[in-house]
């Protein structure tokens, strides 16, 4: 088991204010501290970052301009320090999130004002090629202020890799891609999700059998049987977030799993906290554990640490990472420190050796 270590980890950010691009920090699980808050690169608009299974290539959504993508940058891993290897720069708004396959063949972006989902083949250096895929989504949901298009906010591969599941918070779809040998995506099955409900992120389980989806607008987590045959998701509870009694502004975020399964962590922007729940190893439901404050101002999203002995939270209005202590037994969290600054920070992650 990973113990008494230190890890590196970045922070993606909005290049609003002092915030200048990628951060990267220290945590040391010993003192249970971050420190060492520095910038890693100078890059526009990097909100959403990725590393390779190789931890050595960090992919980030990227802006230039009038021109949106996304870069691949060389990591050190002894220093956090970031060097560019190449980017693929289109016209219009950037992507809001980027991911990688383990074998590192393929990386996907989400294309929340184009409404798109893009594929690039990755070349052995880590570098990327032009995409391989632009695949467009069309239609509009019922919340006229935020589904008045398809606003396609997540992307990721499924467990054994055939396919890419999509989530498009404009049109409430989760829309499933078969992945070709030439890196292109083609559409395979579709799940339509409650109308109005604006699901946002996803995240399977280990064993590959349930997925769990968090949602903007409605503030839910929708608990999913998933069949690897044909990439379909079939939807089997879903369960609030927030008390049933909070009225005012909440926008779903971010949401993981610990790598057993036991629990899953859902981020609260408006209420600031994270839900905390049980997973049934059986059915895949969930139950409702604890919810615990960001202390912090819309915590945009959370990450284990590679030990998951810890959860730091990046509150983006208020400037802030947090962390807190995770009891494995129970799921819940105890605050350890509260005022680490980074500008606007949204997405965390680790190099996990």
């Amino acid at each position: 088991m990973t113990t008494n270590q230190s890890f590196i980890g970045y922070v993606g950010t909005y290049t609003k204010g002092e915030s200048k691009g990628i951060y990267t920090f220290t945590l040391d699980t010993t003192l249970k501290k971050i420190s060492d808050v520095k910038l890693a690169a100078t890059v526009e608009n990097p909100t959403y970052v990725t590393v390779n299974e190789a931890n050595n290539t960090l992919y980030a959504v990227a802006k230039d301009g009038e021109l949106g993508g996304v870069s691949a940058y060389s990591i050190n891993s002894k220093t956090g320090e970031l060097t560019e290897r190449n980017k693929q720069l289109t016209e219009g708004a950037n992507p809001c999130h980027v991911s990688v396959n383990r074998s590192q063949s393929l990386v996907v972006t989400s294309n929340y004002h184009k409404g798109t989902v893009e594929s690039y083949v990755v070349n052995e250096d880590g570098t990327l090629n032009a995409a391989a895929s632009v695949i467009e989504h069309t239609g509009s949901g019922p919340n006229k202020d935020r589904q008045e298009k398809p606003h396609v906010h997540y992307a990721d591969f499924t467990p054994d890799e055939r396919y890419v599941a999509v989530v498009d918070l404009g049109i409430d779809k989760v829309i499933t891609y078969k992945v070709n040998e030439d890196g292109t995506l083609t559409e395979a099955n579709t799940l339509l999700t409650t109308p109005g409900s604006g699901p946002r992120h996803l995240v399977f389980h280990p064993n590959g059998k349930f997925a769990y989806i968090m949602t903007e607008l409605s503030s839910e987590v929708i608990a999913l049987s998933y069949n690897e045959d044909d990439g379909s998701f079939t939807e089997l509870q879903s369960i609030l977030t927030i008390p049933s009694d909070f009225t005012e502004n909440n926008q779903g975020s971010a949401i993981h799993i610990s790598s057993d399964g036991q629990f899953v962590y859902a981020g609260n922007r408006g209420h600031d906290s994270i839900a905390i729940f049980s997973v049934n190893q059986d059915t895949g439901e969930l139950t409702f554990v604890d919810r615990t404050s960001t202390e912090g101002d819309w915590p945009r999203d959370f990450v284990l640490d590679p030990t998951e002995e810890f959860l730091i939270a990046s509150n983006q209005e208020s400037h802030n990472l947090v962390l807190f202590k995770r009891d494995k037994e129970t799921g819940k969290l105890e605050l350890v420190e509260q005022d680490i600054t980074v500008p606007y920070p949204v997405c965390i992650k680790f190099l996990t050796k």
